[in-house]
Parts: structure tokens; C-alpha cells; sequence
């Protein structure tokens, strides 16, 4: 009876075979996809307002008995006071990990680890965050210990000393990475030496720093007004918000409102900035001053980034440095919108040291192209497509929902723009060819390019026998020595 039923099912499959036969296409690019129908999450769905102060982004998940909770900080290394340049980084680093005021950092550390559960914090340049991740059986517990830790840091003696000892490490071996002092030039030359991206912790500001400084910090800063909490996991949206407003209620201090984020910056004058370091290849990036995010030309931009380098093996940098001339193993482009002010476009590539030149007379070119030719119709489609087809994986888990909207929420774009996540893919749809070229042309300007190098200088102005390109003519004939730092002042050295 079983060995008939097998059969009669397969007899069946074969006739529905046959009879979908002429349905399937011979070649795979002819395949036919039904439209993309995703919806966004509504933020308002999500979205409380507590009466402690926070916005709260409360997501329930309950496919695991987890919970995850993230606190973003309105503080960041902006507000050092000058000659405390690292005072915010250490605040954040030891606020979980120095201890309590019932438990020693040992004590703490120990007793996370017993309920498996993962607590972190950290400053950076213009936000704080704060995250507990533990099973949802243990939230009492776990709240309990994060409420101490966010009101009564220890920020224990040995763990500072030893943080310090491990901050003048690192400073030391400043000059180490050529691609550590890329990425340090890089902002100065894009924002200026006065710039809060560039105001750098030395050995005088950490010796300087006291466990008294750190309190100092974190009341000023570590208050529920201050606060925008993501979380998502295994509770009841009801009573994870009671839980919340327990958390918050009755602060022990009183806190402060940050000034805003810095925005004046100074783009470095167009040429070509060598950095003398001795490596096997030399790293380059080129510069151009950027936008910002809420900008109404940003989603052009994007569209035309990809095309030009962001878009990996399919896009134009790539292509041509590396599948066609084979001068590096990775090249591309990028361009973030800022959140606070505009942020720059770079193109970056490494290569060896006598093909520097003219790998980077390539991306040149590539710039120039895209800003006086129209793109093709599949460069375009295609683009377009990888955005609006990968946009669902924005909001692919739970977690991150709550942190994509606790983000929004955050960075006031929510308050200015509450539909961005519904409209996104409409405005990137909207971008046509004559748009791509119009940005193109409005933003990679040649006479305002900035070009980094790092590498060794005499083997880099030798250039290549092959390719007659000189380093100094792609910057309008302006060729700057750009001295390393001296890593414990972050002063220029001059010889």
C-alpha cells in the first residue's frame, strides 16, 4: 500500500512537470521575479515616550528568551575639555568594566558571566552607548545591575591605571600602521587641525586624567534626558515599558544637555600630500569636500558613488584598477551623507609603490568620466536595483529594528523626516542618468582635489617606465611633504 503511494505521487509530480515544462525559461537570465512588496516598520508603532525622559524603541521578540537593551548617550569625545583629550573614551570604556558601588569590577564581571549575560559601554566622537544582552528569566537582575552601573559607577583604581597603561601602548605604536596614519591624515586634511575628529588624546592629557575627572564626566552626561533607548527580546511590550520607567525614575543627579556636535570644518587646499613612510605599497586616497545626509541631491550621490566605486566588482574604480589593469587588489569609493555636517568623498586604493601614480591618474580619469558622460541604462538599473532589492535587510532581525528607529530617533532624523524609511526606495527609483552626471559634476570638482599618499616617498616619485604619470602634475603641480606626528604630542616632526 505504501510502495503505490510513493508512486502515485510521483506519477503526479511528473505530469506537473511536464505540464510547467513550457513554463521554465532556457537560460537564467531570462527568469521573471514578481515585484518586491516589503513594508517598512511604522516607528510609531514601536516608539514611547517614558516619563523618566528617554524615547524607548520597544520591539518584543519572543522566538528566543533573550532580551537586548541599548542606550545611546547624547555625549561623545567632542565635549573633552581641553587638555583631557581621552577623557570621554575612558569614561566610556570603564563604565562596565571598573565596577559598582556594591560591586567590585571582579565581583561584577564574575557574577555577568554566572548569568551569561554580556554587559558593554563605550564613547565615541558624538554619541554614547550602553547594552545589556541576558536571558529574559534574569531581567531583574540584570536591570538592577545596569541601573547601578549607569548611576554609581566604581570606576576602580587598578582598572583605570591599568586602562591608562594600555591607552599609552597604543599611542606609542601610533606610527606603526600605515593604515592608521592613513586614516589620521586623511581627517585632517578633510576637516582641519582644529576639527573635534582630530583632537587626539596625547600622554600629557592621560596622565593627566583622574578618577575624579571620569565621575566628573559621566554625571555630567549619563542622564535619562540624555538617553534613547533601543530593546528587543522576549517580554511583553506593556511590561517591558514599566520595566523601563522603573529603570529611569528618580535619577540621583541631575545632568546636562549637551552643546551641539561642531560643524565648522576647513578643507585642506587642492595638491598632493605625501606621507614618507616606509612600506611595500603605497596607500592613496583622494579627497573632495562631501554633503550631508538630509541633503536633497544625497540619493543621486549614492546612486552615483555606486556606479563610480561603491559598488564592488560591479563598479567602475574596481573594474578598471583592478580587473583591467591589474595595479591593486582592492579600489573603490564612498560617499556618507553627515549626520551633523558634511562629510567627505573619498576613492582609496593601495598599489606598489611605482604604479601609485598612475593607479591614481585612473581614478581620476573614472571621476572626470562619470561627471561629463551619462552613465549606461544598466549601470543605472542595476544600481538602483541592489538598493531598493537589499533594502528589507535593514530591518532584517528585530534588533535591528530597534536600533535602526532608536538611531533615527537619536540623530533628530525621525523629528525631520518621519517617513524617510517609506519614501527611501521611491527616491532612489527617481534617479536618472541626467541626475548621476549632475551630481557627478557638482561634487568631483578636480580643481578642489585633495590627494593622500603613504608610502615611500622616493620609490612612489619614480614612478612607472611604462605609464609616464607623475604624482606632483595630478595635483595641479602642488606636491606637499606631510610630515609624520610625533605619536605621544600628535605635533608634526619637522627635521
Amino acid at each position: 500500500m505504501k510502495q503505490t503511494r510513493i508512486l502515485a505521487l510521483l506519477a503526479c509530480s511528473v505530469a506537473a512537470l511536464g505540464a510547467n515544462a513550457a513554463d521554465i525559461p532556457d537560460r537564467p537570465e531570462k527568469l521573471k521575479y514578481p515585484a518586491l512588496n516589503y513594508s517598512p516598520p511604522d516607528a510609531k508603532q514601536f516608539r514611547v515616550a517614558l516619563k523618566a525622559g528617554p524615547v524607548a524603541y520597544v520591539v518584543p521578540d519572543r522566538e528566543l528568551p533573550l532580551v537586548n537593551i541599548f542606550i545611546l548617550v547624547r555625549t561623545g569625545d567632542y565635549l573633552d575639555p581641553v587638555g583631557k583629550e581621552g577623557l570621554a573614551g575612558i569614561t566610556g570604556y570603564l563604565l562596565a568594566r571598573g565596577g559598582t558601588k556594591s560591586k567590585t569590577a571582579e565581583d561584577l564581571e564574575e557574577r555577568l558571566a554566572f548569568l551569561a549575560a554580556s554587559l558593554n559601554s563605550a564613547v565615541g566622537d558624538t554619541q554614547g552607548s550602553v547594552s545589556l544582552n541576558l536571558l529574559s528569566k534574569d531581567l531583574d537582575e540584570g536591570f538592577a545591575i545596569l541601573r547601578e552601573m549607569l548611576t554609581a559607577p566604581r570606576f576602580q583604581d587598578d582598572k583605570l591605571a591599568l586602562r591608562k597603561q594600555q591607552s599609552l601602548q597604543a599611542m606609542k605604536q601610533r606610527n606603526d600602521d600605515a593604515a592608521d596614519i592613513e586614516q589620521r591624515e586623511r581627517r585632517y586634511l578633510a576637516y582641519g587641525e582644529g576639527f573635534y575628529f582630530n583632537r587626539h588624546s596625547t600622554q600629557a592629557s592621560l596622565e593627566s586624567l583622574t578618577r575624579a575627572d571620569l565621575e566628573g564626566f559621566h554625571k555630567r552626561w549619563f542622564h535619562p534626558k540624555n538617553f534613547v533607548v533601543a530593546v528587543n527580546g522576549d517580554f511583553e511590550a506593556a511590561a517591558m515599558t514599566a520595566r523601563l520607567e522603573k529603570l529611569f525614575a528618580a535619577w540621583p543627579f541631575t545632568g546636562e544637555v549637551p552643546p551641539p556636535v561642531p560643524t565648522e570644518r576647513k578643507f585642506a587646499a587642492p595638491g598632493v600630500y605625501l606621507v614618507n613612510k616606509e612600506v611595500n605599497q603605497g596607500r592613496v586616497t583622494i579627497l573632495l569636500p562631501g554633503i550631508q545626509r538630509d541633503d536633497p541631491d544625497f540619493p543621486a550621490t549614492q546612486v552615483m558613488n555606486d556606479i563610480l566605486g561603491g559598488g564592488g566588482f560591479t563598479s567602475r574604480i574596481m573594474n578598471r584598477v583592478r580587473s583591467d589593469e591589474g595595479l591593486a587588489y582592492s579600489a573603490g569609493s564612498g560617499f556618507p551623507g553627515g549626520v551633523y555636517h558634511p562629510m567627505s568623498f573619498l576613492a582609496a586604493f593601495q598599489s606598489k609603490s611605482r604604479t601609485v601614480a598612475y593607479a591614481t591618474s585612473i581614478v581620476l580619469e573614472e571621476m572626470r568620466k562619470i561627471a561629463t558622460e551619462t552613465v549606461t541604462d544598466e549601470e543605472l538599473n542595476t544600481t538602483k536595483k541592489q538598493f531598493i532589492e537589499t533594502f528589507p535587510q535593514t530591518f532584517a532581525t528585530k534588533r535591528q529594528v530597534a536600533g535602526t528607529l532608536a538611531g533615527d530617533e537619536f540623530t533628530g532624523r525621525f523629528a525631520k523626516e518621519p517617513d524617510y524609511w517609506r519614501n527611501y526606495r521611491s527616491k532612489i527609483d527617481a534617479v536618472t542618468k541626467a541626475d548621476v552626471q549632475r551630481v557627478a559634476k557638482k561634487f568631483l570638482t578636480p580643481d578642489k582635489v585633495v590627494i593622500l599618499v603613504v608610502g615611500t616617498k622616493e620609490e612612489i616619485l619614480k614612478g612607472h617606465p611604462d605609464h609616464p604619470v607623475k604624482l606632483e602634475s595630478l595635483g595641479g603641480g602642488r606636491l606637499v611633504d606631510q610630515p609624520l606626528r610625533d605619536p605621544l604630542t600628535m605635533k608634526p616632526v619637522t627635521k
